[in-house]
């Protein structure tokens, strides 16, 4: 594939609190640590003090690839009674190497985290941990004598099922219909057959199809929980290149965060601290994306994920009978801190207390709640990460980009809205000349002298002459746009085509990555379409990525 870039600017889809923050807005600095670029990393590295336990890390993540007694040889293993077959995971030697390395004092993590969408829902699903992995390579470049694994953590206590319950593919959604209630990553996916037939419909019988078909098939088939069928397809795609994938939802990874747990539910410091942080961050004009609760934990088990709220002297879970005092609750903790599930506000805390962690990398929406956390990152003594917004990509097939080369048309005109688009390409395509700009300077000359000439007579009447003009500036714009709208019509087959081109690449004027699926280019590219995303994307660069099919 080819790549170009534009601004992110540029694109029109990015807050402007995204772009103040890759443009090193001064009084933005105080909510987070260090300039994402090589020597914000280099200098943090210099401080950097990690509190995770990094045996406990290592023990965790090699059960939850299912590595038994320190052996590596895992795949799959079955018995033909009862047709009952086990599936593991393929560990491959670049994850099982970096599973090792993250015992090592000199090993960092680059982690992104996402919802268990189903069949890895929108692109940019597969654009952030692209995105993870090329800049651990490119800090080990630059570090040799430190080594960067790159984490994937499946969002697996999230509760919101409507969020992950479908994908986009090929002009069609697919959708688990399914009633689900309680932690997202615990769910059985055996009710997925519908899905999962309709999807691998989508994919067809060309190409690659038949590969991806079955590791779909084997990840939602297998597993009775959806966080291990999302660990199977993660570690399908991305395995290869040393991608760790973390579940938190874990006894001990909970019992290293239980301290700050019980601190946070009885103290409400993080309500405290994020709702000062917020209220600075209005003043600048930042729109908020999440707002703290008194108490920012849920009570979680199987099929409940209730939050938790303290009313009449106790510590009750809401829409059950659950309640505790406080010295009930700090035994609760203290004997199942896996009970207690963080929410979106305290859950990047328990993250950095438990990885090794340098960086964060997010999408837009991310990067601007990660800066309303830093003050409360403070509070507990944990370094807060670097922030890098992942990379963004527009993928181009050839017969698209064949279109647009034949309506003389730049691929970063297309983020433009339709409307504005086809106006613009109006414009420069038509024999006649549409701007009444011209006649408008001429105009405007006619008027100064208009309101020059009133002026010396009466004063009073300057305003007059300069409502006139007004009202006549209106009628020229309205003008204009007729006469546009009038020579959209001559042009009309032209546009349409112009406007199914926009329509594939941005549906419903919206980002590509933000809606469609990477199931039918993997089924056109195979595993070298991962290959081009990790080779073409550069995480500090900070541009929006176009990948055009050569």
């Amino acid at each position: 594939m080819e790549a170009s870039c534009t601004s992110y600017k540029d694109t029109g889809f990015f807050s402007p609190t995204v772009i103040d923050y890759l443009e090193n807005r001064a009084d933005l600095k105080p909510f987070y640590s260090y300039r994402p670029d090589m020597a914000g990393f280099a200098e943090l590295l210099k401080n950097k003090k990690v509190v995770a336990d990094r045996e406990i890390l290592h023990r965790v993540l090699s059960k939850q690839y299912g590595i038994e007694s320190g052996s590596l040889e895992v795949g799959k293993s079955g018995s033909n009674e009862a047709n009952v077959e086990l599936t593991t995971y393929n560990v491959q030697p670049p994850v099982a190497q970096n599973l090792q390395l993250l015992k090592l004092d000199n090993t960092y993590t680059i982690t992104t985290g996402h919802q268990l969408n189903i069949f890895a829902g929108p692109l940019y699903f597969l654009y952030k941990i692209a995105t993870a992995i090329k800049l651990a390579r490119q800090l080990k470049a630059v570090h040799p004598d430190k080594n960067f694994v790159p984490v994937y953590w499946m969002a697996s206590e999230d509760h919101d099922f409507a969020e992950i319950n479908y994908t986009n593919i090929g002009g069609k959604k697919v959708h688990w219909w399914y009633e689900a209630s309680g932690a997202t990553g615990r769910i059985n996916p055996d009710t997925m057959r519908q899905a999962l037939n309709q999807y691998k419909g989508v994919l067809g019988m060309e190409g690659h199809s038949k590969e991806l078909a079955e590791i779909v098939e084997t990840a939602y088939t297998r597993f009775d929980k959806l966080a291990d069928a999302t660990r199977y397809l993660v570690n399908a795609l991305f395995g290869q290149y040393g991608l760790v994938i973390i579940d938190a939802d874990d006894h001990e990874f909970k019992q290293q965060f239980a301290p700050i747990m019980e601190q946070d539910i009885i103290h409400q410091n993080s309500f405290k601290n994020i709702t000062t942080t917020n209220e600075q961050l209005q003043k600048l004009g930042v729109h908020i994306q999440v707002n703290p609760r008194e108490i920012n934990f849920f009570y979680l088990k199987d099929q409940l994920r209730e939050r938790i709220v303290f009313e009449q002297d106790s510590y009750q879970v809401m829409n059950t009978d659950i309640r505790f005092t406080e010295a009930e609750l700090k035994e609760e903790i203290a004997t199942s801190p896996e009970r207690f599930s963080p929410n979106v506000v305290m859950r990047p805390l328990y993250q950095e207390c438990i990885l090794p962690n340098i960086a964060y990398i997010g999408g837009g929406a991310e990067i601007v709640y990660w800066l309303e956390l830093k003050s409360n990152f403070d509070f507990y003594k944990i370094d807060f990460p670097i922030l890098i917004l992942r990379n963004s990509a527009l993928v181009v097939r050839k017969e698209q980009a064949a279109k647009i080369e034949r309506m003389d048309l730049d691929v970063a005109a297309l983020f433009k809205q339709t409307d504005a688009l086809q106006t613009e390409w109006i414009k420069k395509h038509s024999d006649h000349n549409l701007s009444l700009e011209g006649e408008w300077r001429e105009l405007t000359a006619v008027f100064e002298k208009i309101k020059l000439r009133s002026y010396k007579i009466d004063p009073t009447l300057a305003p007059s002459a300069a409502a006139v003009q007004a009202r006549l500036k209106h009628a020229i714009d309205n003008l204009e746009k007729k006469l546009i709208r009038a020579e959209k019509r001559n042009y009309e087959v032209r546009l349409e085509q112009l406007s199914v081109v926009k329509a594939e690449l941005f549906p419903k004027d919206s980002l590509q990555e933000r809606t469609e699926n990477f199931g039918l280019m993997y089924v056109k590219w195979g595993q070298s379409f991962i290959d081009e995303l990790i080779r073409h994307f550069e995480p500090l660069d900070f541009e929006f990525t176009i990948l055009t099919e050569e």
